[in-house]
């Protein structure tokens, strides 16, 4: 097992990194919306001390090296590459990457360029996930099919898909089966959220099979690309891939009860509600109305009805936030951050180890 910069047993070597040859500086068009270098990302979840500086220092090497692989030699596809990259984020996947390299040699460049490719997919899916949600704004700023429209953005995605792809295949191939896996399960964890539980389908278990697939998977596979290059054995690597995937639903969880909360992120509280996209909070609360519970047959009477006029909005984010439901939302969440905990039994005490663990509950408990 490797840890704490050790490795022992199953130790890979590392492969060469890749570069994004034959791409020429960035253009940025007259009257562009975001200036360049605006936007920064997230604070760390990995506490304070050496660790956190190791993290924040190769951080910057990440956001530099993402910046850079969102840079395109066409106008538009320049702009519209880096319109979520400049609106800042939470980095918690490359903090995630990095922080499970620790437990073994650290934040080599293999490291930090899976780090990127992670963001990258991550990013990918924003536009394409803001389309099929008609969402107005991402993070503070309009969604890309907004200022674009639905292809451009679309198209966009595919572009930071393809150059994910690029960096990885400098990874080599088992970072690239591992990638394609992940695809699928994001893939499948977004059709399966369109389409719904199936006939006799228990609509929780179905949410949260979904949630494991659509944001649990691409949070696992950083930590996994974190581990897998920072030298760690195959022990450790399967103990912190069990780990991202519960963070990851712990995650959204914590996202649904966002949603809920007016607050500066950049996110209008009930734009899940509005764009009737299932979240705990409501799947629990059809669960209570089913069981008899009138309160919240009263809030869903809300929720299914016109939410298009924000006071309608309003009234039915009130409701739904009043509910037991909502609080139970969030002590699932927290279940899914001690869950990822517990799936690091077998690592010795130490600095990573609780880094790791913070992390978790930082994820789970977060309000933005």
């Amino acid at each position: 097992m490797a840890v704490g910069g050790t490795a022992v047993g199953g130790r890979r070597e590392p492969v060469a990194s890749g570069t994004l040859d034959g791409v020429t500086p960035p253009l940025r068009p007259p009257g562009s919306r975001t200036p360049l270098g605006a936007g920064t990302p997230g604070g760390l979840l990995v506490g304070v001390g050496p660790l956190a500086e190791r993290v924040t220092a190769h951080m910057v090497a990440v956001e530099a090296q993402l910046r850079s692989a969102v840079s395109q030699s066409d106008r538009l596809a320049d702009s519209t590459s880096r319109h979520l990259v400049e609106a800042g984020g939470k980095r918690v996947r490359p903090q995630l990457a990095l922080l499970a390299a620790e437990l073994g040699h650290g934040a080599v460049p293999e490291v930090v360029q899976a780090a990127v490719v992670v963001e990258l997919t991550h990013l990918a899916t924003l536009y394409h996930d803001d389309v099929m949600d008609s969402a107005p704004l991402r993070r503070g700023a309009p969604a890309a099919q907004q200022v674009w429209g639905n292809n451009v953005a679309i198209l966009t995605g595919d572009l930071l898909f393809a150059r994910a792809s690029r960096l990885v295949a400098a990874l080599g191939p088992r970072a690239v089966e591992i990638q394609a896996q992940t695809f699928e399960r994001l893939c499948l964890g977004q059709l399966h959220e369109t389409v719904g539980p199936e006939d006799g389908e228990e609509p929780v278990g179905h949410y949260l099979q979904v949630l494991a697939d659509k944001t649990g998977s691409l949070i696992a596979t950083a930590a996994r690309f974190g581990a897998m290059f920072g030298g760690c054995d195959d022990e450790v690597v399967d103990l912190v891939v069990r780990y991202g995937e519960r963070v990851g639903v712990a995650f959204q969880l914590a996202d649904d009860v966002i949603d809920l909360d007016d607050d500066d992120s950049g996110k209008r509280a009930g734009t899940d509600l509005r764009e009737r996209v299932p979240t705990l909070p409501v799947l629990l609360a059809r669960r209570a109305a089913a069981a008899g519970d009138a309160d919240a047959a009263a809030a869903l009477a809300l929720v299914d009805g016109p939410l298009d006029g924000d006071d309608e909005l309003a009234r039915a984010v009130a409701a739904l936030r009043a509910l037991p439901s909502t609080d139970e939302a969030r002590r699932h969440a927290r279940a899914c951050a001690e869950e990822a905990v517990e799936a690091l039994g077998a690592l010795p005490d130490g600095e990573v180890r609780d880094a790791l663990a913070a992390f978790a509950a930082a994820i789970a408990d977060r309000t933005r």
